[in-house]
């Protein structure tokens, strides 16, 4: 190949050394292609074939504009049809098990790409199928890895969805167990794998003494902030039920101590105050969030000047600005992941799962956000422009004031002009 063409260093093929020197990122390696949902190559997958010292064992191509790992998964769009037809897909760790299980004619298993279960993952996985079973290995790592991916698909949840997890002996992965057991067996385990809240009562079950009532007490401190996290209203109801049962308290009282409100007729979700609105328009700062979370470069177009804070969506927007102009390289996985425990995770992570399900594909968001930043700062000016008119009416205004409303009266004049319309600025 070309060494010296930009493309190969831009996508990671190749690596370029103090001395200028370039050579191959996967030397030695077997390498896999990696696809977006369009059946695009996107990056690669690098595992070593031998010995000695070759670096890490695995290894997966550098993050770009194109490829980003907490959104992709490894294998999708070869299981498609097999996740339609079982309606059920299979999370496992590395691209190894996904080729090993498809040998054995298990094909609706999809790999995440050497990072953490994100959100995006889990809404992408569901909008393919009405079950996802968590695969890992049983060792502590598995354990780990399977509480985070609980943690983080509990905004996801649907009350007609079901996510699983499956917890292999410690001495097998899907690779190993497959081979040794047969895919009947294998496919067995999967049916019989561990409910999402089984998972989760039992592992908070195992952190208290409920023989006591501080053990009691602290089942319920800890599982508060997971509780009021899950989307799913019926499933919500069934925990509070389970918890109830398990502390020896009424439902009610779990209810109160969780802050999940329950009426005598069924389920309700907390109200929230709604919130002071000033002369903004939400619809404005919520476009642009949109805009940023699925492209979070877009954040350099916004000025915090022209936000309206006074809204939940200006106050998130302002916020995930913020980390973005501290951290650039936040991807919005990460991001989404950054705010999940805080003030904001709830709207970011609902709005995320929202917009994701829209899928503008061929959406310039770029301009999007353009014309939105403009529309912002026009109507900023229209507050400004008002609230100068009325200091000038009641003899209040400086003369630096009387000068910007004055400026700020010959733009307006002028967009009425250019628009026919006399429409404000």
């Amino acid at each position: 190949p070309n060494y010296k063409d930009k493309a190969l260093l831009d996508c990671g093929l190749v690596i370029e050394n103090e001395q200028g020197k370039r050579y191959d990122r996967f030397r030695d390696r077997v390498m896999f292609p990696i696809q977006d949902r369009r059946g695009a190559i996107i990056g690669f997958g690098g595992r070593v074939l031998s010995g000695g010292d070759s670096g890490p064992k695995y290894m997966n191509s550098p993050e770009t504009s194109l490829f980003e790992k907490g959104r992709e998964l490894y294998g999708l769009t070869q299981a498609r049809n097999a996740i339609r037809q079982s309606n059920r897909v299979l999370v496992v760790e590395g691209y190894m098990d996904v080729v090993a299980l498809a040998q054995y004619s298990v094909e609706n298993a999809v790999a995440t790409l050497g990072t953490a279960t994100t959100l995006i993952h889990i809404q992408t996985l569901l909008r393919s199928a009405d079950e996802i079973v968590f695969c890992f290995d049983g060792d502590a790592a598995g354990q780990r890895a399977a509480w985070h991916a609980l943690e983080v698909s509990l905004e996801a949840l649907s009350d007609k969805k079901t996510l699983k997890f499956l917890f292999l002996p410690a001495e097998h992965d899907p690779d190993s167990f497959v081979r040794e057991r047969g895919t009947e067996a294998f496919e067995q385990s999967v049916r019989e794998a561990q409910p999402l809240s089984a998972f989760l009562l039992d592992t908070l079950r195992k952190q208290a003494d409920l023989s006591s009532l501080e053990g009691r007490s602290k089942l319920i401190a800890e599982a508060k902030t997971l509780l009021k996290r899950v989307a799913a209203p019926g499933l919500q109801l069934q925990l509070v039920k389970a918890l109830a049962d398990m502390t020896q308290m009424t439902q009610m009282e779990v209810a109160r101590l969780t802050e999940i409100r329950l009426a005598a007729t069924g389920y309700t979700r907390p109200v929230s105050k709604p919130t002071p609105r000033t002369g903004g328009d939400v619809r404005l700062e919520r476009e642009l969030l949109r805009c940023v979370l699925l492209q979070t470069e877009l954040a350099s177009l916004v000025d915090f000047e022209f936000l309206d804070r006074s809204h939940a969506e200006g106050s998130a927007l302002a916020a995930v600005i913020d980390a973005l102009r501290d951290e650039p390289a936040l991807t919005p996985a990460l991001l989404c992941e950054r705010f999940q425990d805080g003030e904001h995770g709830a709207l970011i992570a609902g709005l995320q799962a929202e917009f994701l399900r829209e899928e503008h594909v061929d959406e310039d968001l770029r301009a999007v956000a353009a014309h939105t930043v403009a529309a912002l700062a026009d109507r900023r000016q229209r507050v400004r422009f008002e609230e100068l008119k009325t200091k000038i009416n009641a003899g209040q205004a400086s003369r630096d004031e009387q000068r910007e409303y004055a400026a700020l009266s010959v733009r307006k004049r002028g967009v009425e002009l250019a628009s026919g319309a006399g429409a404000p600025i």
